[in-house]
């Protein structure tokens, strides 16, 4: 099975950069079979899909996100990361990376100074 981990900073300051990295082993990111997700569940709600990326590398976001994300590959170490702009305490959330049928464990990210 595929195995995702996710690794970045728990906690982020307002106006700044939330940037994850989804660190894969199992399988190759770059595979043409598979789609590389971001999903986020801010406390209290539901889960929310961020974006997308193929394993050609093509890129999908969520519309209300578009403008502030950012996905991106490294298949020489095969993982995958998110970069999300701008962040506000809105953003805070269990951030999880997957596969179309393996999650992360997820990893908390809160926006606040």
């Amino acid at each position: 099975q595929v195995q995702l981990q996710e690794s970045g900073p728990g906690l982020v300051k307002p106006s700044q950069v939330l940037s994850l990295t989804c660190i894969v082993s199992g399988d190759s990111i770059a595979a043409d079979y598979y789609a590389w997700t971001w999903i986020r569940q801010p406390p209290g709600k539901g889960l929310e899909w961020v974006g997308v990326i193929a394993g050609d590398g093509s890129t999908y976001y969520n519309p209300s996100l578009k403008s502030r994300t950012s996905i991106s590959r490294d298949t020489s170490k095969n993982q995958f990361s998110l970069n999300l702009s701008s962040v506000t305490p809105e953003d805070t959330a269990v951030y999880y990376c997957a596969s179309p049928r393996d999650w992360g464990q997820g990893t908390q990210v809160t926006v606040s100074s």
